[in-house]
């Protein structure tokens, strides 16, 4: 939530901050600004609404300057207004900032600082930063930043620039990421990986409350004691071509289309296409911290809780092992019975997920051992866990996640069959059969996605609707769940996920013809059911679309539309059953002039509780 992106240099600032912001836009924002130093004196453009905004307003006057911040808002205290955006100063514009987060005793200091003289013009929590900053400033602006951030309480990334000190950034973390590039006579500053592609892929994460004194030649971290520390340099190998849509239309479209490649990354170097052995050597979880272990909980948030639950399923069916499932952002807050015996599995894409990083140090006090299925390396959850699977997804632009869900499912099916191996709950024949089939799902995703014609055709007849029931039962039914969600993300078109067994107790009263209903209905041990449930949908008039098995003749003549997906194992459904369902939404949100890689009050990465 929210992106903060600086340069200093050589170069002009703005043409580079105004490319790092739109490389962040992903992160939702409704708001945006920039600040510029030269010859002593700081220029602040901002305004409420999309960085096309901005950038008119820089086409007036374009500041000049070497160093600079900018940074898209995404409203928590205040609305957003042109006075609430971001980079705010203090009294005399001699103290500039950006920030990410929440500060939690913002009205104690903000009433403090009034006391002392210091005039406030925004709503904003933020704005008690520079003038705290301008209070605390005795001719060292790093100094100033570190007594500060010592009164402060909550969650921050913050970018300070002051013309005291005009030939330095300074910057600062805590439970907000913030990333550190390296270049040659340039440094620059951003909230994620994507915006600093174009220039470097050499960079330096920081870790909680550590301060970072930023010149064009290089940076002094230290820590919030004042000790100067020496940081690894990580290079990463994304490149900037994975952050362009590539002549797609949105990029949703785009990661859509490249769940095939995904899909291959993860099976590489995890499975021997030759001999079907998993490679998991790797991983750096103890043989026998898997034979021990009792119980596994899996932690999530909104798509990746969705991958949870069907997680649940998988290891439950393959190792026999019980799992729990749970929100992250509910967990921490019930008493928390975890143990040395237990394995935490955590699912979070960017790796920053602020209530999931809360849940991690929560079970980590609680003794269990902890698990990390994450996308960015050299994020938080992936320095604090004990052990880490990446999920090999690449850059993911569209705040609907598609291809990173695809990518969690993978390395569900991967883990539980090594743990079933390991803990000898299959036995060979039985653990070769299902690696057999799911090394055939890249060519099986390669054609539900040839037939996108088919989608577009039934997203156009679907279009006038205005809710839609979306219905799974068994490993199915989170799918359900994510196809819901992926439409309602999109497209604002109401739609209700529901295990279809559980119909009965409730949703069946919103049924009519106004109301359709997708059904995942694969030839799986609960097809049976499922047809019966379908019946009783068809009972109320209703529109049904079905996502059936290739070759299912009986289903045409009970539903009214069908999308087939080709025959796989049972257990490996959801991951060919839930591609239709991202394509439909995305092809009906499109049709409706949604902004699809943009969705309205949403964030790609929720960085704050």
């Amino acid at each position: 939530m929210c992106g903060i992106i600086g340069y200093i240099g050589s170069k002009e600032a703005v043409p580079i901050l105004l490319d790092g912001l739109k490389k962040l836009e992903y992160r939702g924002y409704d708001s945006a600004g920039i600040a510029v130093l030269k010859d002593s004196k700081i220029q602040i453009k901002k305004c409420k609404g999309k960085i096309v905004k901005l950038e008119n307003l820089l086409e007036k006057a374009t500041p000049k300057g070497n160093i600079g911040l900018g940074h898209t808002r995404w409203a928590t205290h205040g609305k957003p207004n042109n006075l609430n955006a971001h980079p705010h100063n203090g009294c005399n514009s001699e103290v500039v900032v950006v920030h990410n987060g929440i500060i939690e005793n913002y009205m104690p200091l903000r009433e403090r600082l009034i006391s002392e003289g210091h005039n406030f013009i925004s709503e904003t929590d933020t704005e008690v930063l520079p003038h705290l900053i301008e209070s605390n400033y005795q001719n060292d602006l790093t100094l100033a930043v570190k007594k500060s951030i010592k009164e402060i309480e909550g969650s921050y990334a913050i970018g300070v620039i002051s013309t005291h000190d005009p030939e330095k950034l300074v910057v600062s973390r805590c439970g907000s990421p913030l990333i550190i590039g390296i270049g040659e006579g340039e440094m620059f500053l951003a909230s994620d990986i994507p915006a600093l592609l174009s220039y470097t892929n050499r960079v330096i994460f920081l870790e909680e409350r550590e301060i970072a004194t930023i010149t064009k030649d290089g940076a002094e971290i230290i820590n919030s004691e004042g000790k100067i520390l020496q940081k690894e340099v990580v290079n990463i190998d994304w490149d900037e071509e994975m952050t362009e849509k590539s002549g797609y239309k949105h990029f949703m479209l785009k990661e859509i289309f490249q769940e095939t490649m995904v899909i291959r990354n993860n099976l590489e170097g995890r499975i021997n296409l030759s001999t079907k052995a998993l490679e998991l050597d790797n991983l750096s979880l103890p043989l026998d911290k898997i034979t021990e272990i009792e119980r596994i909980s899996i932690l999530a948030c909104g798509s990746s809780y969705y991958t949870a639950l069907a997680g649940k399923y998988i290891f439950e069916e393959l190792t026999g092992i019980p799992i729990e499932v749970d929100y992250s952002s509910e967990f921490r807050y019930r008493k928390i019975l975890l143990g040395k015996k237990d394995l935490t599995i955590l699912i979070s894409q960017s790796g920053e997920t602020a209530d999931t990083i809360a849940a991690l140090r929560a079970c980590r006090e609680a003794g269990s051992y902890i698990l990390a299925l994450t996308n960015v390396r050299g994020s938080t959850i992936s320095r604090e866990a004990d052990s880490v699977m990446y999920i090999k997804a690449g850059p993911e632009i569209g705040v609907a996640t598609t291809k990173a869900f695809i990518c969690q499912l993978m390395c569900l099916y991967i883990l539980s069959l090594y743990f079933a191996q390991v803990r000898e709950a299959l036995d060979s024949s039985e653990i070769n059969k299902i690696i057999s089939e799911l090394i055939k799902i890249p060519q099986m995703v390669e054609i539900i996605l040839l037939r996108e014609p088919e989608i577009i055709k039934l997203s156009e007849e679907f279009l006038s609707f205005h809710n839609f029931l979306y219905l799974g039962r068994g490993i199915n039914y989170p799918i359900a769940l994510e196809g819901a969600l992926k439409l309602k993300e999109i497209s604002y078109i109401h739609a209700e996920g529901y295990p279809a067994g559980e119909m009965k107790h409730g949703p069946i009263a919103l049924l009519d013809k106004t109301f359709p209903t997708v059904v995942i209905a694969p030839r799986d041990r609960v097809y049976t059911k499922v047809i019966n449930n379908i019946k009783e949908v068809k009972a109320r008039d209703t529109l049904v679309l079905a996502i059936a098995t290739e070759g299912d003749k009986e289903i045409i003549n009970i539903v009214d539309r069908v999308f087939y997906i080709p025959k796989t194992s049972d257990i490996l459904y959801p991951i060919l059953s839930v591609i239709p369902l991202q394509l439909f939404a995305y092809h009906i949100a499109d049709r409706l002039g949604c902004d699809v890689d943009k969705p309205r009050n949403l964030a790609k990465s929720v960085t704050v509780e």
